[in-house]
Parts: C-alpha cells; sequence; structure tokens
C-alpha cells in the first residue's frame, strides 16, 4: 500500500497545461480562495453559505474543515472540486482563475486533477470492485491494458487487490468505502476532496479508512476532508473550522 512508485508525490511541474512551466517550480499553491462568499435564495430568504472565504491549500496538505450541519461544508467542498461557483471573491486552482474556465475546462480539470470519496461509496453494482475503479479513466481516455493496470494499482493501495473480481454487494461497507477512495486515486489527482468519508461506517472501520487517507498523505497525496467529527479532525495535518459560512483556522 505504501510503496514509492505507486504512491507517488504530486509534483507541481506535472500538472500539464494548468501551470506555466516557467512558474510551476515556485508555485507550491493548489488552490487559493480569495473573499470567496456563495449566496442561495430560497424563495424570498437569501441565504449566505460562505461569507468572504480565504484559505490557501499547498502541495501535499492534509486539511480538515470541521463544523456541524448547515455550516457551509458542502458548499466549500463544492467549490473547491469546481461542482458550484462562487457568487463574489475569486477561487484559483493549479494556478488558474476558476472563473474563467469553460464548462468543458472544468470538466476535464475534475476528471483529471480531482479524485471525489463521498460518505456512501456510490458504486455502480453491477459492476465489479476493478470496473467501477476504471470508470473514471475510461473517461479520461486511458488504454484498456492502461486502464486496468492502473485501478489494480489504485486497489493495492487500499489492500483489496485480492477482492477486486467481487461486486459491490459482496463486499462490506468498509471494503466499498475503499474501493471508493481506490477509484478517486486511481488517475493520481493532483488533489483529493473527501465528504464526510467515515459518515455511513462503524467507529473501527472508520479508523481503518482514516489510516488509508494518513498512508496517501504521508506518500503525497494533498487532501482536504469535510467532516463534523472532532475526532477525526484531530487526525489530520490542519483544520478550518467553519460557522456559519465563516472559515477560522486553527
Amino acid at each position: 500500500m505504501q510503496t514509492r512508485t505507486e504512491n507517488r508525490p504530486v509534483n507541481i511541474q506535472d500538472l500539464g497545461e494548468d501551470i506555466p512551466p516557467e512558474e510551476a517550480q515556485a508555485h507550491r499553491v493548489i488552490a487559493r480562495l480569495t473573499g470567496v462568499s456563495k449566496r442561495y435564495r430560497m424563495g424570498s430568504t437569501e441565504v449566505n453559505a460562505l461569507r468572504e472565504a480565504n484559505l490557501v491549500i499547498r502541495n501535499g496538505d492534509y486539511l480538515s474543515i470541521l463544523g456541524p450541519s448547515g455550516s457551509g461544508k458542502s458548499t466549500m467542498l463544492n467549490i473547491l472540486g469546481c461542482l458550484d461557483v462562487p457568487t463574489s471573491g475569486e477561487y484559483e486552482l493549479f494556478g488558474r482563475r476558476v472563473s474563467g474556465l469553460s464548462d468543458n475546462e472544468l470538466t476535464k480539470l475534475r476528471n483529471r486533477k480531482i479524485g471525489f470519496v463521498f460518505q456512501n461509496a456510490q458504486l455502480l453494482l453491477r459492476l465489479t470492485a476493478l470496473e467501477n475503479v476504471e470508470l473514471p479513466l475510461i473517461y479520461a481516455g486511458i488504454s484498456p491494458a492502461g486502464r486496468r493496470e492502473m485501478a489494480v494499482q489504485a486497489l493495492r493501495k487500499v489492500s483489496l487487490e485480492e477482492r477486486m473480481d467481487h461486486l459491490p454487494t459482496q463486499l462490506s461497507g468498509g471494503q466499498q468505502q475503499r474501493v471508493a477512495i481506490a477509484r478517486a486515486v486511481a488517475n493520481h489527482p493532483a488533489l483529493l476532496l473527501a465528504d464526510e468519508p467515515t459518515g455511513a461506517l462503524d467507529q473501527e472501520t472508520g479508523k481503518q479508512i482514516m489510516a488509508i487517507f494518513d498512508a496517501l498523505n504521508r506518500a503525497g497525496s494533498t487532501i482536504v476532508m469535510i467532516t463534523h467529527n472532532e475526532e477525526l479532525a484531530r487526525m489530520t495535518r490542519r483544520t478550518v473550522r467553519i460557522m456559519d459560512g465563516r472559515l477560522t483556522e486553527e
């Protein structure tokens, strides 16, 4: 699970067209939010999900965004993952202003550079563990042989290669979540976003999942985890609290 070749550190120089080559070495910031606010309208009521949020995420960070339900955590993750856009303020990802990207560019960016792990594994029940992990690699245009090799390596990272031919219904909840993690990291994303990744698991299985995240981070992955759990937040290297859409870093 921890071989250096399989879990290679993200090198900013390897991010291709997202950062000009002459700036790549010095550009250690992966994501930067400056004065980001997000407002929704629900009927006649305006909801401030984020208020003037400032945040810097650097290569190799392991950051938890901690807060109760309704505090703005999910909105923050959606903006970081380019699933939503700010109402005001600026979001830069890999040195590019997200507001200036087209829908096609955002889709490409998410597919190639960002991995997502959600509370529920969200596996396709008719596909094996291996086939579930291969899915994003198909969309990335990787050859059948190449994506199989990458999927097997990803399942090996989470110690699940011996179960790769099993359907999700033949796996435990913890095993399903490990498949979801393998799917998220198979394409070596520069940024891994996890939304309450242990929320549907028992305490012991949750600790096993957190150990996998820790190993991935120690091998170089940049991870941002959304959680309401104080104990899980203490397992990360940085903690940012969010309350009523406002961020405070500890």
